[in-house]
């Protein structure tokens, strides 16, 4: 120790700061005021691109760091040296033999003389490329794990993921699904003639229009079984390679001839291979390259591009889920509705279903067109409350249920009343089963009749109904409200309108008039907009009115947003009327021998319309309604026969008592009346009215089904 400091004090004080000065790893320069250098040490002549501190002795600081970056510190410098206080610069500079730039951080010190005055700059620059691109990483994960994964759409994910690598990671970036995970399926890794087919999801470069990828969105992109592609899908671990276009060209063996000949095109320089793994599954790959920047991936880069990949990963599986359930609840949806209309001649139908394009899945929206008796039709729609599978399953019981009671020839307000009693039904045994008990809807049902033109509409919470006249007028049915089905407590009332021929009946779901951007009453401006415009082109030559498909196109496109938030279902009716020569009735006493009479005028008829082949049928049929009618009911009665898809006949009594079917003893006297218009009639059905019944029996005409 003694040692030490005796070698201490015989050295040279000024010696010993220019050792220190010399040896230091940090780049040292001191210039005068002019922003001439007066000493540099070693360490500042390499960064320089000097081989000896001469020859940059009295060089102006900007002829010394001759980077365009280095005016902006010069100028800092010659702040310190007016204001005599020491400032921070940071940037980035490319130095002279130097390939890729570096960032520095240059500590600029006031070097003041005994009175004072500002006499130089000391110039001490670090090395903080390190530290700056460790920022640029953590900034990077960020940025990922705040844009990957807005919405649940697959493509959407992937594009961010590229949006966030490119160019910040790579030049070049592409990600490469399995076809199944597209589907929304399990992973599953086919290989067809050896070859590992991914189809491209997304792909982003610095140049414009990706011209290195040969694969656009949406193709096929194919892999050699023993690629290192595949291999990283086998063993889910990154694979990376560096070097010449050429060596990356045959890295890629087996690869497409255009895809090798794009690489050496673009001469990508180093390239890594990704797996997209979520939940112990490979779901992918995503390919990154250089070709812009000189340096190769490392093995920073390596780890940052799987950090993001991972991120994305549990992203894109979660957008494969909701794709599959979306998928599987939108089937459910469709195959619950009405997949053809039965035969009707009532009114001419168009109907439109749209899903929600929001990312929530489908809902409980649905239409239903169902054929009555008297050649009456029954229109339905009705909606769900919530979304996914559970709703879309709600709504094929609540469909099936409208179906049964229409059936039974329910007049609107008690079909309604009847429904409401199965939803609340519903969300007891939902109660009992642990699910959320909070189940409602919405329904509108209208029955219209041809002969009439009447239509009787009633409605649960659900909105008013459109109605465009043959004269242009354009209105919305002011219908008692009603509460939704599952709430209670209110009766549902029922209102009668009368439709001239050519009407246009307009029925929805509140997806369709109501959004976010847009309450009900700007919809249902909307709505009678486009029924006017529709009513100025019907005004035209006859063969320029619209079809129907043609009025749903414009009322779907006018009146729902891109971005829809809820589904909506809509049907349109065209009303019709029955022509008289089509409908024969007769008011008949209340006497046995009235019966022959009612046959015969049948008969006759029947001849009138070319249907002889049937009478014999139904001349047994009118026998028996009427008999029925006249023994066990009592005026007035009616018999009404009608001719249109089908032979209907009808007879109308005074008696609200329904008759039931019964099968008759050996030797009981009657009871076979109703089973033999049973056996002869396709169907048949009583229905109640405001001053008695209605037995009805239909018959399919020769040719045709009923």
């Amino acid at each position: 120790m003694t040692g030490l400091a005796g070698d201490l004090r015989d050295t040279n004080l000024q010696e010993m700061m220019d050792w220190a000065v010399d040896q230091s790893p940090l780049g040292v320069c001191l210039v005068d005021t002019q922003m001439r250098s007066l000493r540099l040490n070693a360490a500042m002549c390499r960064m320089c691109g000097l081989r000896t501190e001469e020859e940059g002795l009295n060089l102006r600081l900007t002829d010394l760091v001759a980077t365009p970056e280095a005016h902006s510190m010069v100028a800092c410098a010659r702040r310190v040296a007016r204001s005599g206080k020491p400032e921070v610069w940071r940037g980035s500079m490319r130095l002279p033999g130097q390939k890729r730039d570096y960032a520095v951080e240059v500590v600029l010190s006031p070097v003041s003389g005994p009175d004072g005055r500002v006499r130089a700059v000391l110039v001490v620059g670090f090395d903080v490329t390190k530290q700056h691109l460790a920022q640029e990483r953590l900034a990077l994960v960020d940025e990922a794990n705040t844009r990957i994964g807005s919405t649940l759409d697959m493509t959407r994910t992937a594009e961010e993921l590229v949006g966030v690598a490119v160019p910040r990671l790579a030049d070049l970036a592409m990600v490469d699904l399995l076809e199944s995970v597209v589907r929304g399926d399990e992973p599953v890794t086919d290989s067809v003639d050896g070859r590992v087919p991914l189809q491209r999801v997304a792909s982003g470069s610095v140049l414009e229009g990706v011209p290195e990828a040969v694969a656009k969105p949406g193709e096929v992109a194919s892999y050699p079984e023993r690629s290192l592609v595949a291999e990283c899908l086998e063993a889910g671990r990154t694979m990376a390679y560096s070097g010449p276009g050429s060596n990356i060209a045959h890295w890629a063996t087996g690869a497409r001839a255009e895809q090798a000949a794009s690489i050496v095109r673009y001469q990508l320089k180093s390239m890594m291979v990704v797996p997209v793994r979520a939940r112990g599954s490979t779901l992918g790959i995503v390919v990154f390259a250089r070709h812009q920047r000189p340096e190769p991936f490392g093995p920073d880069d390596i780890l940052l591009a799987e950090e993001i990949v991972a991120r994305a990963a549990v992203c894109l599986d979660n957008a494969r889920r909701y794709s599959r359930e979306h998928a599987t609840a939108l089937a459910l949806q469709r195959s619950l509705l009405q997949q053809r209309q039965l035969e009707q001649s009532a009114v001419e139908v168009a109907t439109r279903y749209l899903p929600a394009q929001s990312g929530v899945a489908v809902g409980g929206d649905w239409f239903d067109v169902i054929r009555l008796s008297g050649c009456r039709v029954g229109l339905v729609v009705g909606d769900v409350a919530g979304h996914g599978i559970h709703a879309a399953a709600t709504m094929g019981r609540l469909r099936t249920a409208v179906q049964t009671l229409a059936d039974v020839d329910l007049e609107p307000e008690e079909l309604l009343t009847r429904l409401d009693d199965v939803v609340a039904r519903l969300a007891a045994e939902q109660e009992l089963s642990g699910a959320a008990a909070d189940l409602s809807a919405t329904c509108l049902y209208a029955v219209y009749d041809p002969v009439s033109r009447h239509c009787t509409m009633a409605r649960a919470g659900h909105p008013l109904p459109a109605v465009l006249t043959p004269g242009g007028t354009v209105d919305f049915i002011d219908l008692p409200a009603g509460p939704p089905l599952g709430v209670g407590g209110l009766p549902f009332e029922e209102a009668e309108v009368e439709l001239p021929e050519g009407s246009l009946l307009v029925l929805y779901t509140d997806g369709l008039i109501e959004s976010r951007q847009r309450d009900i009453d700007a919809g249902l401006d909307a709505m009678r907009k486009v029924l006017s415009d529709v009513h100025l082109v019907s005004s035209g030559p006859a063969d320029a009115i619209p079809p129907l498909s043609a009025v749903c196109d414009s009322l779907v496109n006018a009146l729902m947003p891109e971005q829809a938030g809820d589904d909506a279902a809509l049907l349109v009716a065209r009303t019709r009327a029955l022509p008289p020569d089509r409908i024969a009735s007769w008011d008949l006493p209340a006497d046995p021998a009235v019966v022959a009479d009612a046959r015969a005028r049948t008969a006759r008829q029947l001849a009138t319309w070319g249907l002889q082949e049937v009478t014999f049928i139904t001349e047994l049929l009118v026998s028996e309604l009427v008999t029925n009618a006249i023994r066990h009911a009592h005026e007035p009665i009616q018999l009404r026969i009608i001719v249109d898809g089908s032979l209907s006949c009808e007879v109308f009594d005074g008696s609200s008592s329904a008759p039931q079917l019964r099968r008759a003893d050996r030797y009981d006297e009657g009871g076979r009346g109703l089973m033999l218009v049973a056996q002869l009639a396709d169907r048949w059905g009583t229905r109640h009215t405001s001053t008695g019944k209605i037995i009805w029996a239909q018959q399919a005409l020769p040719g045709r089904a009923s």
